[in-house]
């Protein structure tokens, strides 16, 4: 990798403990000891890029979705499992015909047989959307090695731990609510100004809407998943006589596009009867 302060690049003898043995800086991140492979240097390229330069203001949970994107759109099945596999049934293959051994033979069948499968496995993207490390890991992970050794989030950054209070309009000044359950994206637009500027008043649960706006048009922003979908209904359930939007992805016009990337949460999965609720809508 290379030093982020001197330029120079790092063998893994020669970084150790995350200190450059060049010029004798520490730094945040080794792409060998986390499961995203991050550095520092990478990490300000992609920060850089999302702010447009500073220009805008993202949140960590925005920046662990850009820096997953690579590992999201990748199968499971890679050219290292299958190689090692269509090598070795070859090799057991040829031995096996010319010293006229049944056992290799076997074994050569089924290497290839594996192989094959393989092929078909990657083909079919199985495992695409399964990231070795969660939002929450990368936060308390290398987001948290950044602070501790930069003293701060990166450049540009705002904080997504909690829902965003600050800075929404006066109750005599709000229009409208909009629903947004995911605290990192109602921090990119709290840091944006949307609430005040439009009279938007941010809400991240259904049953807090009355409260904070009795009257007026819900916009629902969710992802494009059971529980996203459920939530619009659950809106115009709770609220009746109340406009409710459903200003969330709707999973028609991602379907079959190349450049959408899945994540998939196993811990998160929707079981039977969600998916029965979704199916009678």
């Amino acid at each position: 990798m290379t030093c982020p302060h001197c330029a120079r690049e790092l063998r893994q003898k020669e970084r150790t403990g995350n200190v450059c043995s060049y010029c004798g800086r520490a730094y945040a991140l080794d792409p060998k000891t986390n499961p995203l492979c991050l550095h520092d240097l990478r990490v300000r390229r992609v920060v850089g890029k999302l702010t447009q330069e500073g220009r805008i203001t993202i949140t960590p949970g925005q920046l662990w979705y850009a820096l997953s994107r690579r590992q999201l759109a990748k199968s499971a099945v890679t050219s290292g499992c299958v190689m090692p596999a269509l090598f070795a049934g070859l090799v057991t293959g040829v031995i096996g015909m010319g010293g006229d051994l049944v056992f290799l033979r076997v074994v050569s069948g089924a290497l290839v047989l594996l192989t094959t499968g393989l092929v078909l496995m990657r083909l079919a993207g199985v495992g695409k959307g399964a990231l070795p490390q969660s939002r929450e890991a990368f936060r308390t992970g290398p987001l948290a090695e950044w602070e501790k050794r930069y003293g701060t989030l990166p450049a540009g950054m705002a904080d997504d731990r909690r829902f965003p209070r600050s800075g929404q309009p006066a109750a005599a000044g709000s229009r409208a609510v909009l629903l947004c359950p995911d605290p990192s994206v109602a921090a990119f637009l709290a840091a944006g100004g949307l609430p005040v500027r439009y009279g938007v008043v941010l809400a991240e649960e259904v049953r807090k809407i009355p409260a904070l706006c009795p009257e007026g048009p819900v916009v629902v922003l969710h992802d494009a998943d059971a529980r996203g979908h459920l939530l619009v209904r659950e809106a115009r359930e709770t609220l009746p006589g109340r406009p409710v939007i459903d200003a969330g992805v709707a999973l028609r016009s991602v379907d079959g596009m190349a450049w959408a990337v899945p994540y998939r949460d196993r811990r998160d999965k929707p079981d039977s009867a969600t998916m029965a609720r979704l199916g009678s809508g």
